[in-house]
C-alpha cells in the first residue's frame, strides 16, 4: 500500500483527549497534494500517527452546522 501524504494546513480545533494523548481533532488537511477539506480523526500527540477518520467539503461542514444547530 503506498503511502499517504498529507498537510494539515490550520489546526481549527480538538473535540476530545484519551489517556494515552491521543485526540480527536477537526483540521483542514490537503491529502496527496490535493485541495483541502475538513477532517475529523484521532491523531497520535504530534501527528505522527493517525486513526481512521472522515473529511468533509465545505458544503458538507455547513450541512452539518445546521443539522447540528437543531439539536437541543
Amino acid at each position: 500500500m503506498a503511502d499517504i501524504k498529507y498537510e494539515i494546513v490550520e489546526e481549527i480545533g480538538v473535540l476530545s483527549e484519551n489517556a494515552k494523548g491521543w485526540r480527536k481533532e477537526l483540521n483542514l488537511i490537503s491529502w496527496n497534494d490535493g485541495s483541502p477539506k475538513y477532517d475529523i480523526r484521532d491523531w497520535a500527540p504530534e501527528h505522527e500517527k493517525m486513526g481512521k477518520g472522515t473529511t468533509l467539503t465545505k458544503e458538507e461542514v455547513l450541512k452539518l452546522k445546521e443539522i447540528l444547530n437543531t439539536i437541543n
